[in-house]
């Protein structure tokens, strides 16, 4: 049992009724797990109000209510806090009632458009490597020291959050990399954390779903940076335009990486293979076994990150040599038939066209390249044309699929992507809306020595199809396939 005014610490605080004084067992945002002497805390979600459940968790046994506004009838025995923001006062209450875990160790938060479970999730297996105990908060997954857990958002819920940082201050975790999306920043869920550093991959398309223009998108990523600490160290991409204008109005100390420009932490490609990246960093070169333009810059930000966080440089560089490539991010496999096979999450127009780009700076162009992908259903529509026309445009054959329709029918979808598809492209495309059968088709029109890109789902090991989830793992299904191929 905790005190209520002690969870209460740093809650800007309107109105209250009743006393501060009583001792809480536990808080929620969801009444359904409220129990006795709990605090419940009325949070305005984008589907669901929790003011409209205060009197569900007080029968439930809450002793207190936080909401932004106060009902009309009080019941006795209830503390009622009436605050400005109750995702925001949901965040401090959940750092305070955990102890402020973040305190505890060096948490640092990626956030961008692309890249951001990659880097985070490759510092985790370089600090580890390094021989530290290190922890992650990403939308692959959760692990504490060498303990894993499932994750089902990119940035968890506030309490999970900081649930899962005391978790890891008692397993003596020293480092923790966490992914930090716009959705995380905009609805409060890392307020009240401490970080050591921020670092800003890039921002391209995605999210207009949610975010009613790209200025607004920008400027929700920007608030990140805005509230680091002057303790902390913010790296920015410098060959993104908006790399700067994420260090405008921050106090923390500013650091830059880039291919194309001066920075303090400088790369150039020196080769490009199927087999990995050939990096000068800093004038020092560096073998990489990851590939691709898009993973230069996630090394330059690992690199960056370790030097700040005070690893040697050195030992940094013979890491990054060792490091393996993330689940779903151009993950590949070779079949017996020579038929290259990449899996990756590319989901937004910006991501697809650097993994083409990528593959078809390294091909001879004397094979195929053959690619399916789809559009995600509830999301952002107006990037549906942009992808199937990047697809069409920089692939020998494209199918165009279903990726997670959810509501949506998947035929509409497909209609919204081959609306990109200029007429030079069209006989280079097929729609079929079944995924299994769409990768099938592209396993079967592979000759030897041909590619093979699956977009969009990347780790994912299921698709949601009208609020059910099926079973559905990209990487396993082409791997089928292709061992079909060679009886």
């Amino acid at each position: 049992m905790i005190a209520l005014k002690d969870i209460l610490y740093k809650v800007t605080i309107n109105a209250v009724v009743g006393s501060t004084f009583v001792d809480v067992n536990a808080i929620h945002f969801d009444s359904r797990n409220v129990g006795s002497n709990d605090v419940f805390v009325a949070v305005k979600g984008v589907i669901v109000d929790g003011h409209n459940f205060i009197d569900k968790a007080i029968e439930k046994g809450a002793i207190a209510i936080v909401c932004e506004t106060l009902p009309q009838n009080f019941q006795h025995d209830i503390t009622y806090i009436e605050v400005e923001n109750a995702s925001k006062a949901l965040a401090y209450m959940a750092s305070n009632y955990y102890e402020s875990p973040s305190e505890n160790l060096k948490l640092v938060g990626v956030t961008g458009t692309n890249g951001k479970t990659t880097v985070a999730s490759l510092l985790y297996q370089l600090f580890s490597k390094a021989g530290f105990k290190v922890g992650l908060l990403s939308t692959v997954k959760i692990v504490v020291g060498t303990t894993e857990y499932k994750t089902t958002h990119t940035t968890p819920d506030s309490l999970t959050i900081n649930k899962y940082l005391k978790m890891m201050n008692e397993d003596g975790v020293e480092f923790c990399f966490m992914e930090v999306s716009s959705h995380g920043i905009h609805q409060h869920r890392t307020e009240g954390l401490h970080f050591e550093g921020g670092i800003f991959t890039n921002l391209t398309h995605d999210h207009l779903d949610y975010h009613s223009t790209f200025a607004e998108y920008r400027d929700v990523k920007k608030l990140f940076y805005d509230n680091l600490p002057s303790t902390a160290f913010a790296l920015v991409n410098v060959d993104d335009k908006n790399g700067l204008v994420m260090l405008q109005n921050t106090k923390a100390k500013k650091f830059t990486y880039a291919l194309k420009t001066y920075a303090d932490y400088r790369g150039q490609i020196l080769e490009n293979e199927f087999s990995g990246l050939l990096l000068k960093i800093n004038e020092i070169n560096v073998w990489t076994k990851l590939i691709g333009n898009f993973n230069a810059y996630n090394m330059l930000a690992i690199y960056g990150t370790a030097d700040l966080l005070g690893l040697d440089k050195t030992e940094t560089l013979q890491l990054i040599s060792g490091l393996e490539s993330v689940s779903g991010r151009f993950q590949y496999l070779i079949s017996d038939e020579n038929i290259t096979a990449i899996v990756d999450y590319a989901h937004t127009p910006d991501a697809l066209k650097n993994v083409l780009e990528t593959i078809n700076s390294i091909r001879t162009k004397n094979e195929a390249l053959i690619t399916v992908v789809g559009c995600g259903g509830d999301r952002d529509k107006t990037k549906r044309p942009t992808m199937g026309h990047i697809a069409s445009t920089l692939s020998t054959k494209t199918i165009f699929t279903s990726d997670n329709p959810r509501s949506e029918e998947p035929e509409a979808i497909i209609t919204d992507i081959e609306n990109g598809v200029e007429p030079q492209n069209v006989k280079k495309v097929v729609s079929i809306v079944d995924r299994k059968q769409a990768i099938k088709t592209a396993c079967q029109m592979a000759q030897p020595n041909d590619i093979i890109l699956i977009a969009g789902k990347g780790h994912e090991t299921y698709q949601e199809i009208k609020g059910e989830r099926f079973d559905f793992d990209d990487y396993k299904i082409v791997q089928e396939f292709l061992k079909q191929l060679q009886k």
